[in-house]
């Protein structure tokens, strides 16, 4: 059986990075993956990804792909997901879906998160194609339309601040009757003009074809079912990271991430590490996951030369 210095699971921007400079360090690493790209998958159009004016998720993510593979010294596991990680004296062993057992001495989990879904009609549907699910991504692409807004804490408050910059109305759907944000930020949403609260409003469905095309929701106060005509939808409940491979390993948060030394990205347990949207980062960005990936390998490296 190989004994990995470095196994990476993950393979979104953070698990990319973090494979790159551990084979340009000559780590002997392995990458375990299901697929490429990470939630930017679905996106039409990306404009903050660094040294990229525009590119879609597919494109991002083919290019992560092939400088992924471009690099001589990891293995790349793919497609593959890793189903159980266990202590063991010397490390960790790891297993992945087809049964097949891998031993690391090292664990850097890039394991992302997944947007809470609402599971209405439309939603699969038309992700990509008018739903989304991060504002600070894909708010340029509604410059000048109509777009909703699910959710009133402060993800669904952030985002209707980010889509002021560009959208002409923004409608803010709240299931319960008052917004849970921060007050602060709550005073901002509602002292603009642009924005439209609506309270006790529970999604029905999502509507469109090809794209977009509106929103039907029951107004509880009334118990009458209303419709909004939209270009946009944003579904803004918070995400859910994907730490359950080693919850019984590393210390979490009340948010379930795993909570990580931020100058280092090392965790409460010797031997594992965490970037990216698994981790307690503050900001879920791609380009902060990918510097923090990167940022975690530098510091396995470190660690693996003490021994």
């Amino acid at each position: 059986m190989i004994v990995y210095d470095l196994v990476i699971i993950g393979g979104g921007p953070a698990g990319v990075a973090a494979g790159i400079y551990a084979a340009r360090k000559k780590i002997k690493s392995a990458i375990i993956a299901d697929g490429f790209g990470g939630q930017s998958l679905v996106s039409n159009d990306i404009q903050n990804w660094i040294g990229t004016k525009s590119v879609s998720g597919f494109d991002l993510a083919k290019m992560m792909e092939d400088h992924l593979r471009a690099q001589e010294g990891i293995d790349t596991i793919y497609p593959a997901r890793a189903n159980k990680v266990e202590k063991t004296a010397d490390g960790f062993m790891i297993e992945v879906d087809d049964g097949k057992k891998i031993k690391a001495k090292t664990i850097l989990m890039t394991t992302g998160s997944r947007r809470r879904k609402i599971g209405v009609p439309g939603e699969a549907e038309l992700d990509g194609k008018g739903v989304a699910y991060c504002s600070t991504c894909d708010a340029p692409i509604f410059s000048g339309k109509t777009v909703a807004v699910v959710g009133g804490g402060n993800a669904g408050l952030e985002a209707v601040l980010d889509l002021s910059n560009y959208a002409s109305k923004i409608y803010l759907l709240e299931f319960s009757d008052k917004l849970k944000g921060d007050l602060i930020t709550q005073e901002k949403v509602k002292s603009n003009d642009k924005v439209e609260i609506i309270l006790r409003a529970k999604t029905l469905e999502i509507l469109g074809d090809k794209l977009v095309t509106g929103l039907k929701y029951q107004d509880l106060a009334g118990n009458e079912e209303r419709g909004l005509r939209l270009d946009g939808v944003f579904i803004e409940i918070g995400a859910l990271p994907n730490s359950d491979l080693v919850r019984d390993l590393v210390k979490l948060n009340d948010r379930e991430e795993i909570i990580v030394d931020h100058k280092t990205q090392q965790s409460s347990q010797k031997g594992i590490w965490a970037a990216g949207d698994v981790s307690d980062v503050l900001y879920k960005q791609n380009n902060i996951s990918a510097g923090d990936a990167v940022k975690a390998v530098l510091n396995v490296n470190e660690y693996l030369n003490r021994f």
